[in-house]
């Protein structure tokens, strides 16, 4: 069984770098085949996929959210992390980390394992 753990701040002041990591129990980040992907749900609002990085270490963005995100990943930890920058309180949402099967990232039903979600407010 695949767990997934998200971690990091709940509150983001405005302007900084809000990170946050997913730790990985009971598979590795490695295993052929699938991606790990972080997913927010703003209040009152659909999920939007953000990005993912893909068992071999390819990182891939969403076109909205590119200039502002970066991922990275420690195979050793079996971790992967989120990095958004220059946040605003539209930031504010539920996030998620999630495994996806090869690349269909923004189909939901693609997803087999996730997170609990961790709530992060952007506010001064």
């Amino acid at each position: 069984q695949v767990q997934l753990q998200e971690s990091g701040p709940g509150l983001v002041k405005p302007s900084q770098t809000l990170s946050l990591t997913c730790t990985v129990s009971g598979g590795s980040i490695t295993t052929s085949g699938y991606a790990w992907s972080w997913i927010r749900q703003p209040p009152g609002k659909g999920r939007e996929w953000m990005g993912a990085i893909s068992y071999d270490g390819d990182a891939y963005y969403s076109p909205i959210l590119k200039s502002r995100t970066s991922m990275t990943r420690d195979t050793i930890k079996n971790q992967f992390s989120l990095h958004l920058s220059s946040v605003t309180p539209k930031d504010t949402a539920v996030y998620y980390c999630a495994r996806v099967s090869g690349d269909f990232y923004t189909d939901w039903d693609e997803y087999d394992y996730w997170g609990q979600g961790t709530q992060v407010t952007v506010s001064a």
